[in-house]
């Protein structure tokens, strides 16, 4: 078992929280105030755990299936340990949840006024995963964006209480591209879960068959698709940075280190010479807090 493993085995609710620092883009910074990194932390808790889930990936023993009242006949049937989840997620709202992660979130559901709403689209992402293994156009990978990655930075601006139509607007196209330089990073792996998020119409464009994922490198034709849809998530990315202007303070700093996130993940990509059939290629500190420095400024 990994160490995170033994952690999820041990102590569930702390195996899941520690899994941030492997993220993107900085869940909870250390120079944001104190009650909104406990409400994101609380927020990525929920988001990291129904991913969990949804990839099965959670610890050996079924220590999250028994927290949330799922016998162990099914503890390994992911469909139910999502309807579980939800019930539980539910309870947030009107009772007290089972699992240590959801109470965690109650109080910050109760403090900002967070609807369910963001939180069942994730949970709704994630059933959708078990039933649908591939994405026959961009726009039908979109539709799977805005269960999968948008509610997430919606939730960021209900915390911080600056969510706004246009702000929504821009949080979206940022997440959508977050959403798809992840599933550029994780073709290999995604691959062994037998799901594709490379919309199928672009990997006919491109000559590319499902077998030539398998490869341990990548050949010319991935690598041209993955070049094409790494420039649609920058596109997005341009898109949305707009929205890291429109707020002030230590926010404008949490919100440039998301953008640059992605923009450093795209360029490590592009420095593998969009090779990612190894393994999924990474930005290094120096790099990211470059491109921070970029988004603040206004540029790109």
């Amino acid at each position: 078992m990994t160490p995170v493993g033994t952690a999820r085995a041990g102590d569930p609710e702390r195996g899941t929280l520690d899994k941030a620092a492997d993220e993107n883009f900085p869940v909870a910074p250390f120079f944001l105030p104190r009650a909104w990194r406990a409400d994101l932390m609380a927020v990525y808790g929920f988001a990291r755990l129904v991913d969990d889930i949804g990839d099965g990936d959670l610890a050996p023993g079924g220590a999250d299936a028994r927290l949330l009242g799922v016998c162990a006949e099914e503890a390994g049937d992911r469909l139910v340990l999502l309807d579980a989840f939800e019930a539980d997620l539910r309870r947030v709202f009107d009772s007290t949840p089972r699992h240590p992660l959801l109470r965690r979130l109650q109080p910050t559901v109760r403090r900002t006024g967070l609807t369910p709403g963001p939180f069942l689209g994730l949970i709704a992402a994630n059933r959708q995963d078990q039933l649908v293994k591939r994405y026959e156009t961009y726009d039908d990978l979109l539709a799977y964006c805005e269960l999968s990655a948008n509610p997430v930075g919606r939730l960021v601006l209900s915390v911080t209480g600056t969510s706004t139509p246009e702000r929504v607007r821009r949080s979206d196209a940022v997440c959508t591209a977050l959403q798809i330089v992840e599933h550029l990073q994780d073709v290999a792996e995604d691959l062994g879960r037998d799901r594709i998020y490379l919309p199928s119409q672009d990997m006919k464009r491109f000559h590319v068959r499902e077998t030539d994922l398998a490869a341990p490198t990548a050949g010319a034709s991935v690598r041209a698709l993955v070049a094409y849809e790494a420039e649609r998530a920058r596109n997005l990315l341009n898109e949305g940075t707009p929205l890291v202007g429109s707020v002030h303070g230590r926010l404008r700093l949490l919100l440039a280190g998301f953008v640059a996130g992605g923009r450093a993940a795209i360029r490590a990509i592009a420095a593998a010479e969009h090779d990612v059939l190894p393994g999924p290629p990474k930005p290094g500190k120096i790099q990211l807090l470059r491109e921070v420095g970029v988004t603040l400024r206004g540029k790109g």
